[in-house]
Formats: C-alpha cells, structure tokens, sequence
C-alpha cells in the first residue's frame, strides 16, 4: 500500500491563481518527488491603485513516499 505524505505551501503570480498553482508544484517538485495532488486552501491578492499586483495562495500538496 502507497503511503502518502500531505505539505502545506504558499505561493504566488503576477498572473493568476492558477499560475500561483503552477508555481506552488513546480517549486515543491524540485525537492520532492511523486506529486500526486495539490488542495487550494486559501486565495488572496494584494491590491494597488484599483488592480491586483499579486495573486497568493496557500495550498497542500501530497506525494507518494518511496518505499
């Protein structure tokens, strides 16, 4: 049986909430391997002058642990 192990990021995008997402499991696959997920916890945005600057989120990524 696969066990999994569950870390909590946050990360962020000039673009949008789904390139912070992308940022979050790119910078979590350069030290971990087996990605098999990643749960949206929280979304913010930091705002200036009427526009959002940055697009934050915090999210849970899982893995499968080597056996």
């Amino acid at each position: 049986m696969a066990m999994l192990k569950v870390i909590e990021v946050l990360a962020q995008s000039t673009k949008s909430w789904e390139d912070a997402a992308q940022v979050a499991v790119a910078n979590a696959s350069k030290s971990v391997r087996n990605i098999k997920s990643i749960y949206i916890k929280n979304m913010e945005a930091s705002v200036s002058n009427g526009k959002i600057e940055n697009y934050r989120m915090n999210a849970k990524i899982s893995f499968v642990l080597d056996d």
